[in-house]
Order: C-alpha cells, then structure tokens, then sequence
C-alpha cells in the first residue's frame, strides 16, 4: 500500500504516524516541496499511487482526471474546501478526512487570541520592550456576549471554554440542528441576529467561496466589537476588516486564516492597527499533528484494504 505525502506538517511533529504506517504496511512516499501545491502539480506528484494525503493543496477535477489510480485522498485535517468533492465522487475515489483532531488546538487558538486582543498583550509587550511603562487598559471576557459562528467540533470546544470564562454564548450554523445548540445551552440565532448583538464574534465555517462576513455586516457589528478568525481567510471582507480598524469601529480582530497565505507585502492588513496575524498555526500542536496523521493513515490504510473507512466524506 503506497501514500504519496504532500502536506509537510505530517508527522512532523510526532514520530507516531509513520509508525502506524509500518505496522499497517503503508509505504509513505513523501512530495512535499512547494506546498501548498496547484493542481498540476498536484497531478505531478501522486503519480501512479494509488492514495494522497494532502493539506490545502488543489485537488480539483483535473486531478481526478488525470489520476486514475487513485483510490482515495486523505484530508491531514478537517476542511474539504481545496478538494472537489463532486470530481471525486464521479471518478469513485474515496475522500477522507481528520474530524476533531485538532478541535481543541484551535479552540485553545482562539481563547489565546480573544485574550489577547481584548487586554492588548501584544501591544503592552511592544511598548515595553520599546522602553515605554504604559497603561493598556482592557476588556474582560466575563459577561461579554460571544457570537460563535459554525458549532462543529471547533466551535463546541470554544464555547466550553469562554462558558468557563464567564462569557455569554450565541451561536449560528446553517448545518447543525437548533437541539444541539440547546443541549449545550447556547443561545441560538440567525447569522445577521448573532453579527449584530456580539461583543465578540469567533468564526468557525467552512469557506464556500464568498466572505461570510461582507462590509454590509462588518458595519452592523457592535461598535468596539472584536472579531477572531480561525478558520477560513475567505470568510471575512479583508479589506473592509482594515478599514474597521482604521476607522476604531472594531477594537480588534486576530486573524490565524488569510485569503492569501502569506499575505502580500502590501497587504492593507499588515498595518491596520489593533490587529493580531498570526500564519494559521492553529492546528500545529504536539497532540493534534499526532491525531491528525495517524488519523489519516489509519483511514488510508482502512481504504486500501477493501474496508469501511470511519470517517469518510464522499466516495
């Protein structure tokens, strides 16, 4: 059983997933320059294997077409969005991915970012590392409204966590059911409802193409309202964010997710004020890059076996 490797954040970590990978009999055959890679290349480097294990590389319709050994490609995460999924579906490839494997990573992720952003960490450090004994007076997350947008696992494990901190907890996702929202005692509503009424907003959804949060709703947000972003660069107006910030409608944003990794060196957002960038590291811890490969092998392994993998996608 081969697997080409194209994400270099497998195993790097943890010396566990290729462990896995011999004790099942799965030859790794390791592509990961140029990550991540377009389609052709992508093409390029699966070659005649029949299995992939990819990050936020391009896995589009033309792969498919031209790769048709390939058995099943295995997501090193959670999102699809890079894969075509109706191309995969239509040449019979299984697609796989890694759910809840670094839930708690992004959600830790994102606590460290709303503390951060509301007691301005980062800009107290700056000013005193400059010489400077300040005063960087700051929001508490206690009694503030969070709005959570997308209660997969991510966004469960963040509302766990600011329940803890004290915070009140509103949640919307177009894909989960008003009673699992109710069950954890969150406060459901529609998406514009949430955006409008949160001292702090955390997104959580899959990108589908378009910002989910357009000028239109960045304006409809509190003012001196803050905003994480963990999951998708796409998701927000980046340019209309700048301008919030610019403008002090926003007290902060911190961003893990771009629209364009890494961002371009004239960027509008490298020099909005009161924002926090960080290079979407919220994955990258020692237990999640553990569970995410040997997630992945496992399932890899399930597929090439003739067996029902656990955590299929499509195919």
């Amino acid at each position: 059983m081969r697997l080409r490797v194209l994400t270099p954040s497998f195993g790097r970590y943890s010396s566990e997933p290729a462990a896995l990978a011999a004790e099942l009999g799965v030859e790794l055959e390791y592509q990961t320059d140029g990550h991540p890679k377009a389609a052709g290349d992508v093409v390029a480097a699966i070659g005649d294997a029949p299995a992939v294990l990819v990050g936020l590389d391009e896995v589009s319709a033309e792969v498919f077409a031209a790769c048709p050994q390939l058995r099943v490609v295995a997501k090193h995460g959670v999102g699809t969005d890079n894969i075509d999924l109706a191309a995969a579906a239509a040449a019979g490839v299984v697609v796989v991915n890694t759910p809840g494997a670094n839930a708690d990573a992004v959600a830790d992720l994102t606590l460290g970012l709303m503390l951060a952003g509301s007691r301005r960490i980062i800009e107290a450090e700056r000013s005193l590392r400059a010489g400077n004994w300040d005063v960087f007076l700051g929001a508490q997350l206690g009694g503030k409204r969070l709005g959570v947008l997308g209660f997969g696992r991510i966004g469960r494990a963040v509302a766990h966590r600011a329940v803890a901190f004290g915070m009140r907890v509103a949640a919307y996702d177009p894909y989960v059911p008003a009673s699992v929202l109710e069950e954890a005692g969150v406060e459901a509503g529609s998406l514009d409802e949430i955006v409008a009424s949160s001292d702090i907003l955390t997104l959580h959804l899959p990108g589908d193409g378009g910002p989910l949060l357009t000028r239109e709703r960045l304006l409809r947000m509190p003012h001196g309202a803050g905003l994480v972003n963990a999951a998708r660069g796409g998701l927000v107006d980046e340019s209309a964010l700048a301008e919030a910030l610019e403008s002090g409608r926003l007290a902060f944003a911190a961003l893990d997710a771009l629209e364009h990794e890494p961002p371009r060196a004239d960027d509008p957002l490298l020099v909005a004020p009161n924002l926090i960038l960080t290079p979407h590291i919220g994955a990258f811890t020692d237990a999640a890059n553990t569970a995410m490969g040997t997630m992945a092998v496992a399932e890899v392994a399930r597929v090439l076996d003739g067996g029902k993998p656990r955590f299929r996608v499509v195919g």
